[in-house]
């Protein structure tokens, strides 16, 4: 079960709502709204927090994720997700700025030692290898 709203009030309802076993996964939105659905807990996936308007700067990529974003998703173990179906999708230049998003995302992850979850994992587990991936992060990956 995917949650889109961008309505923090909305999406923790959809989540209480689900009181059945399967897989909650929340698509990331701006930063106050990740801080709190992470800060809130109770799914196991945030997914795409490098997807957006996001401005970089200079000498920095907003990527959506900082450590202490991910530090909080690791406490409430919550996955932070990958999304390659829709990578596939952009435009060369756009796809080569959301790969540097993802693997800054991949370094904070590693650092903080927050999980990572992947689409197909056997698929795209070289991919992800690739970006900057520890092999550790691949096995303990999760497939939504």
């Amino acid at each position: 079960m995917i949650i889109k709203t961008e309505n923090i009030q909305q999406a923790i309802k959809e989540i209480r709502k689900s009181n059945d076993n399967k897989q909650i996964v929340v698509q990331a939105q701006d930063d106050n709204f990740n801080r709190k659905i992470l800060e809130y807990g109770k799914f196991q996936v945030l997914l795409s927090p490098e997807k957006g308007e996001r401005k970089n700067k200079l000498r920095q990529i907003d990527s959506g994720l900082n450590h202490v974003l991910a530090k909080i998703a690791k406490k409430n173990n919550i996955a932070i997700g990958i999304d390659f179906k829709e990578i596939k999708k952009l435009p060369k230049k756009e796809k080569a700025q959301r790969l540097a998003k993802i693997i800054q995302n991949i370094k904070i992850c590693r650092k903080t030692k927050t999980k990572l979850a992947l689409q197909n994992r056997k698929e795209n587990s070289l991919l992800i290898l690739t970006l900057g991936a520890s092999t550790q992060q691949i096995k303990e990956a999760i497939d939504f």
